[in-house]
């Protein structure tokens, strides 16, 4: 099977490293100029869990999905806001049945598609004005991922897998289908635990609902993961925007299969932790907003949910995301560049 995964950086970087070790033909789109030549002339140095590092070097990387042709299943590794961005150049990679697989954070754009629901074919505003990226990637394409991994980008041509191996698939409309079954099957081979699921949507709600919550308070308050479950009123307000998440779930048909507390229990565990989107505040990066939060606000909206605490806390990681964008990165590295 020929995989192009468009973004090798941390997610992305990691499993195109294991899919090509383990022997599949793996094209690496990568906007990075140092990083993109590091693999092309060195190849991806993969740094495993216990602290290996393997050298891939049978991973092709290219600057354009021009340069790739097309593919059996393109690898979507790029945070939500930036996929609109490829979609002009994405659909060279297209063949009559390449496969899309998505592994953003978050809700997901195709969200209402093939979904059988009352909503049926409901644009995300949030996620896709206009609609373009569903034009683009048609929702027959389109199979579900959820990852739950950790990768990191030490350096040019260098990435680390810093644990966890399990990666979900499922088809939008819930079907066990042969193609889904050998992309499962690829990614066995690659060393994920990759289970072909009936409702994928679940699956992407169960990780989004605590995500949702920790990662806006985080980028808001520089406050790591077991310190937000912790502290006695930001552990109050992490409770009630989870209620409020798992109330719009549930007009969606969506069932959780823990309480609040067991699931802040259980994400707590990573002490020192920093959510994603307070790394990418201190990296002066813009924010995964609206994938993690604006549309919840919006789902709160279309289903009749009030959701007052999801919109407060919106509104300001709206307004820090237009503060880093001016180069105002935060408390913490404005302390630490002039200590």
């Amino acid at each position: 099977m020929r995989f192009c995964v468009i973004g090798a950086g941390a997610i992305g970087g990691v499993l195109a490293g294991r899919l090509a070790r383990a022997g599949a033909e793996v094209t690496a789109v990568v906007r990075n100029p140092a990083h993109r030549d590091a693999i092309a002339q060195t190849g991806l140095t993969l740094v495993d869990p216990s602290g290996a590092a393997h050298v891939v070097r049978n991973l092709r990387a290219v600057s354009v999905c021009a340069e790739a042709g097309p593919q059996d299943a393109v690898i979507l590794a790029l945070k939500a806001h930036q996929i609109a961005g490829v979609c002009p150049a994405i659909r060279a990679l297209f063949g009559p049945k390449t496969m899309v697989l998505t592994l953003q954070n978050g809700i997901p754009w195709w969200y209402f598609q093939r979904h059988g629901g009352r909503f049926e074919g409901y644009c995300l505003a949030a996620l896709d004005p206009g609609g373009a990226i569903g034009a683009t990637i048609e929702p027959e394409r389109v199979v579900g991922a959820v990852a739950y991994f950790a990768g990191e980008v030490l350096g040019p041509g260098r990435v680390r897998h810093g644990g966890g191996a399990r990666l979900p698939v499922g088809e939008l409309d819930g079907k066990h289908t042969s193609r889904a079954a050998a992309l499962a099957a690829e990614l066995v081979r690659a060393g994920f635990e990759s289970p072909v699921l009936d409702d994928i949507r679940g699956e992407i709600w169960f990780k989004v609902w605590a995500n949702a919550c920790f990662n806006p308070i985080g980028a808001l308050t520089h406050a790591t993961i077991d310190r937000i479950a912790s502290d006695a009123q930001a552990r109050e307000l992490l409770i009630a925007m989870m209620g409020e998440a798992r109330a719009v779930a549930a007009k969606l048909g969506v069932r959780f299969r823990q309480t609040a507390e067991e699931r802040i229990a259980i994400v707590a565990k990573v002490a020192g932790h920093k959510p994603s989107m307070l790394q990418d505040v201190e990296a002066g990066k813009a924010l995964e907003i609206e994938a993690l939060a604006g549309v919840l606000v919006e789902l709160g909206r279309l289903t009749g949910t009030p959701t007052p605490r999801f919109d407060a806390v919106y509104a300001c990681a709206k307004l820090l995301d237009k503060v880093v964008a001016d180069g105002r990165v935060g408390f913490l590295a404005t302390r630490n560049a002039t200590a």
